[in-house]
């Protein structure tokens, strides 16, 4: 069963607690319910050793202390060395006052004797560096780390390091995953994630609206054709080509076709380019006619305009006039870079696809917080942004950001970039509206790299393709109308999943 698709930051996840304490819930019993969803893991994972709960003053720590207790019911050895108390007359300190068993002082040497390390000390909204005593204790685990919620110094929000965190070999968390959690380099730190049903109501979600998503089919539906539908009705992409680098045009045209694309015309600017881009797939039509005359084909309403053009002013007049024709343009490679400095040169596009450099060059450097950076750009563009990388961003101008996560590593070679832009644009030639088009095709890349495998080539992704859409069948597909530039309110799933821990 897959995971819920909301992310939740941790400000957001304080309010679904409080909206659950609000309505009837106390908040004693969801701190023993996360206690217990870490022991089980525990328990399920690890044999039994000698364990040293690291507590902190604060709920985390509470989650710790009922996780000691349940432990050492079953049997362990479990101690807890506590930073500091709790707050009096706080949930956390009920539950410290119930454990009767040995407590031990908060050092590096009762860490280095222990079999299995738990991480209570701090949770996902820590708002300072760890450093210091705390650093030198966490740093001490010879044993493998178990953490609640996050490794102590993890920001939940972003998945940056705040000083020292010790890397974990289990993250327990609860409700909904944190940003933090799929997010470099905190999704490295966390090791396995289980995420546990602690009981709060799926209704509380109502209020909050998360605009953070898990990307996955929970997201988007594919497009499916309609047995009385032709070429035309399943959308004519146009991919521009230069002349030093018409491999990158090709693949941006084999991952077109192969997403579903009707129709699709390489723009050649030569007769030398054209001569080059007639010798290679018979499927892909090639035009000399001029960007101009193509623009006047209503009929061609999806264009891609970047890999392989240089970053000069003759590729930004035409990314300029298509935007103006009323086209949907995928924006990436010399279109991005020829926009250094001036994101509004890409107002208007319906997709842009960089990379870090290429989004520092336009946008500036994106810091800790990408989350802020892909978002603040797409409401400066008006365009959906992805910016890739091994945890590829997808965000819309509305606020919505989805965080792709099943990316294989053998995906960072060339022209892979140039695949991903070609999916994008035969997905929205089908009508897919563009946060939805470019989360799916961060998804299907991802996918039909992991079926490509290690040594995997760009050229190897398209033949891949139909293997991973039909693995969606039928039952995920036929709600997106199939006319060029159609669109639809995204919908997310709700739904409730009882998760056994």
């Amino acid at each position: 069963m897959d995971l819920p698709p909301e992310l939740l930051t941790p400000a957001e996840m304080a309010r679904a607690d409080a909206a659950a304490i609000a309505g009837g819930i106390p908040g004693l019993t969801l701190m023993e319910a996360a206690g217990r969803a870490v022991a089980r893991a525990v328990l399920r994972r690890f044999r039994p050793v000698r364990v040293l709960v690291l507590a902190g003053p604060g709920n985390n720590g509470g989650d710790g202390y009922v996780a000691a207790r349940l432990l050492e019911e079953a049997g362990w050895p479990v101690a807890v060395a506590a930073l500091a108390p709790p707050s009096p007359g706080s949930d956390a300190a009920a539950v410290a006052a119930r454990w009767r068993g040995r407590m031990a002082p908060f050092t590096e040497a009762e860490v280095v004797r222990a079999g299995l390390v738990l991480d209570a000390v701090f949770g996902a909204g820590l708002s300072k560096p760890v450093a210091g005593r705390v650093a030198a204790v966490l740093g001490a685990a010879r044993a493998p780390v178990v953490a609640v919620d996050v490794p102590s110094g993890l920001d939940g929000a972003t998945g940056a390091a705040r000083g020292f965190v010790a890397s974990a070999a289990l993250t327990v968390t609860f409700f909904r995953l944190k940003p933090g959690h799929l997010l470099l380099p905190g999704r490295a730190l966390c090791g396995e994630v289980v995420l546990a049903d602690i009981g709060l109501p799926a209704a509380v979600l109502g209020a909050i609206a998360p605009q953070a998503f898990r990307n996955g089919p929970a997201l988007w539906r594919l497009p499916m054709p309609g047995a009385d539908d032709h070429k035309y009705a399943r959308g004519h992409v146009a991919v521009v080509a230069g002349p030093a680098m018409t491999g990158a045009a090709r693949l941006v045209a084999a991952a077109a076709r192969r997403a579903g694309a009707g129709l699709l015309t390489l723009l050649a600017q030569d007769a030398a380019t054209a001569a080059v881009l007639r010798a290679g797939d018979p499927g892909a039509m090639v035009s000399e006619a001029g960007a101009a005359t193509l623009r006047e084909d209503a009929r061609i309403g999806t264009w891609v305009i970047g890999p392989g053009l240089p970053p000069d002013a003759t590729t930004r007049a035409m990314l300029r006039e298509t935007v103006a024709a009323g086209r949907q343009v995928v924006a990436d490679a010399g279109a991005l870079r020829a926009a250094t400095g001036d994101p509004a040169a890409l107002a208007g596009c319906a997709v842009l696809t960089p990379h870090a450099g290429e989004f520092a060059a336009v946008f500036g450097a994106p810091g800790e917080d990408r989350l802020a950076a892909v978002r603040a750009a797409a409401r400066a563009t008006g365009a959906v942004v992805l910016l890739k990388g091994a945890d590829t961003l997808v965000a819309a101008p509305d606020g919505r950001v989805a965080i792709n996560h099943n990316a294989p590593p053998w995906l960072a070679s060339g022209g892979t970039g140039d695949v991903l832009a070609g999916i994008i644009a035969g997905l929205l030639a089908q009508g897919m509206p563009r946060f939805e088009a470019a989360a799916c095709a961060c998804h299907l890349h991802g996918a039909a790299a992991a079926l490509a495998g290690r040594g995997l080539l760009a050229e190897d992704l398209p033949a891949h393709l139909p293997t991973v859409l039909s693995s969606f069948g039928p039952h995920h597909a036929g709600d997106v109308a199939r006319r060029p530039g159609a669109s639809r309110a995204s919908s997310v799933k709700h739904a409730e999943r009882k998760r056994d821990v």
